[in-house]
């Protein structure tokens, strides 16, 4: 098969993706997202934490309802909806952990879930690491 053959048999098969749609949708949940977030800060402040503290509740509040949404069969529903305004904000990291534990948990809670539950989040993790000490050695040699 020839490269103009297997574009021809993509492009009979793909839709094409509504844009504008897409993106208005992303930032209405992620928008809602992030206010659902801010609501939550503002609750807390009031319940008298302070602002770091608020701040770390409000972390641990979104992470724990994507899990549960995700234990729930929701959050993919408004994932599929959404697109990226639900996995860019922190709901979406902890979607990317939650949903492989669920998939492997058959498997056993070591092999299955232990070994698996960061398939997604772990190259996250490790370049976003890796990429924080080379920004911090550029700012220590250059910009301080």
């Amino acid at each position: 098969m020839t490269n103009q053959e297997y574009s021809k048999l993509v492009d009979q098969y793909t839709k094409n993706s509504p844009l504008w749609s897409d993106c208005l949708k992303a930032f209405l949940v992620g928008g809602l997202i992030c206010t659902l977030g801010e609501g939550l800060r503002h609750l807390y402040l009031y319940l008298g934490a302070d602002k770091t503290a608020a701040g770390s509740w409000v972390s641990i509040s979104l992470i724990f309802l994507a899990a549960l949404l995700t234990a729930l069969g929701v959050f993919e529903k408004i994932a599929r909806f959404a697109g990226a305004g639900t996995l860019v904000p922190i709901t979406g990291f902890s979607n990317s952990v939650i949903s492989p534990a669920m998939e492997y948990k058959t498997e056993g809670f070591v092999t299955g879930v232990g070994a698996k539950m960061f398939i997604v989040a772990g190259p996250v993790i490790v370049y976003g690491t890796a990429a924080s000490i080379i920004a911090g050695i550029i700012y220590y040699l250059f910009l301080r």
